[in-house]
């Protein structure tokens, strides 16, 4: 593992150049002088400086054969008097500096005694010339001094390399998680994508299904009509005028089922009105039409999200074709209202009902109860055969305010 692995550290790998330059100037120019002597304390140094190009992990046998090599070239010219205390300092500093990215708390520790111990061995062994120093307290006092600068400065260099390592941690698992938010909200995307296109697919075949049925049946029931009246009209013309009255109430008919699939097809079908007002326009247009009575109890407090509105338009619109197409009711009933934060919708007719458990695969029973699934609210069924049916939706107005919370704050990120 090299250094610039770690990106945050680079100014870490520029003040140890620094001061291992520092060192060897130091041995240098304080004072000035140039012997064979020299090569030693600056190859030494030079060796220890490229052994930071290259820091072991994993096995721990790596990690104490390293350290003992680093101490080994800061004491093979320290013990033979070719280093001085100065560069002794900034290698030691060093040491430290790299044990902190090397090991843990408790082997910084151990290499942060080991520096302080050969620092402090050295410095206090050496001897003193009586010919330089005439006052031999006075250099104690500066070894003295010496040692505690340097035990106060490890400290402080150990203290702020382990902030920025945790800092470092922190930051590194920040952006994992954010790599993983990242990832999730586009599975969640793609599911997204994926949901929107089986519903596509399945209202297209619905629709698909019910143009086959509906105004296929018709169409056809019509063209044996004309053709009937076209046979009949010279010969009998009372025929022929019935067979034309009721090609007229079948492309009447046909005429309403594409006016529905047209409908479906919209993506708003309130088209800008209020809930009450298109329900109200639909449930008249079904009466006019079909001929079948029509009580409605309608009372919203307040005006709701467009998503609720057009579940509900739509469970009310199936809910009527279903009633002409297979109830042969003469009455239906239709209630809408808004109770502790809850839409209740129930619509009841007279027809000759049905067993829910034999006919639970049409797509108008299940396309209303994915409506209304997907706005976390409940479907009810209840029929039976000769006794009419009974649908009731309840839709929570708060869970879908935080849904539609959450999902619009999806949609801007």
């Amino acid at each position: 593992m090299t250094p610039s692995t770690y990106s945050s550290f680079r100014l870490l790998l520029q003040l140890e150049w620094l001061l291992l330059v520092t060192a060897v100037f130091m041995e240098i120019l304080l004072p000035f002088h140039w012997s064979l002597s020299l090569l030693l304390p600056v190859l030494s140094i030079l060796a220890f400086g490229l052994m930071g190009l290259w820091l072991p992990t994993g096995v721990f046998r790596k990690k104490l054969l390293y350290t003992a090599l680093e101490f080994g070239l800061i004491l093979l010219p320290a013990t033979q008097g070719a280093l001085s205390s100065r560069p002794l300092f900034l290698l030691c500093l060093v040491l430290l500096m790299r044990s902190c990215l090397i090991f843990k708390r408790l082997g910084q520790l151990v290499i942060l005694t080991l520096s302080l111990l050969t620092y402090g061995i050295l410095l206090l062994s050496r001897p003193i010339d009586p010919e330089r120093y005439r006052v031999a307290e006075a250099v104690w006092d500066w070894r003295l001094s010496s040692i505690l600068l340097f035990s106060l400065t490890l400290i402080f260099a150990l203290l702020l390399i382990n902030a920025l390592l945790a800092e470092r941690k922190s930051r590194e698992k920040l952006e994992k998680v954010y790599q993983e938010l990242e990832a999730t909200n586009q599975q969640l995307r793609q599911y997204a994508l994926r949901i929107e296109d089986q519903a596509t697919l399945q209202e297209r075949n619905r629709i698909a299904r019910e143009i086959h049925d509906g105004l296929g049946h018709t169409l056809s029931a019509q063209t044996i009509q004309i053709n009937n009246a076209l046979l009949l009209w010279q010969t009998k013309n009372d025929q022929a005028l019935t067979a034309l009255k009721q090609a007229k109430q079948l492309g009447a008919e046909a005429l309403l089922e594409v006016r529905k699939s047209v409908s479906v097809l919209r993506s708003n079908p309130l088209q800008g009105q209020s809930m009450e007002s298109a329900l109200k326009r639909l449930l008249n247009d079904f009466r006019q039409t079909m001929g079948i009575e029509v009580s409605d109890r309608i009372h919203l407090t307040q005006s709701l999200p467009s998503d609720i509105n057009t579940t509900l338009y739509r469970i009310v619109q199936e809910s009527l074709t279903n009633i002409y197409k297979h109830a042969q009711a003469k009455a239906v009933t239709i209630e809408l209202h808004q109770q502790t934060g809850i839409i209740h919708l129930m619509i009841e007719d007279d027809g000759k009902g049905f067993n829910p458990n034999q006919n639970t695969t049409g797509f108008g029973l299940q396309g209303m109860r994915e409506r209304a699934t997907a706005l976390y609210g409940q479907f009810i069924l209840d029929s039976q055969p000769g006794a009419g049916c009974r649908l009731s939706v309840a839709l929570p107005l708060a869970n879908f305010t935080v849904a539609h919370s959450y999902d619009s704050d999806f949609v801007s990120r």
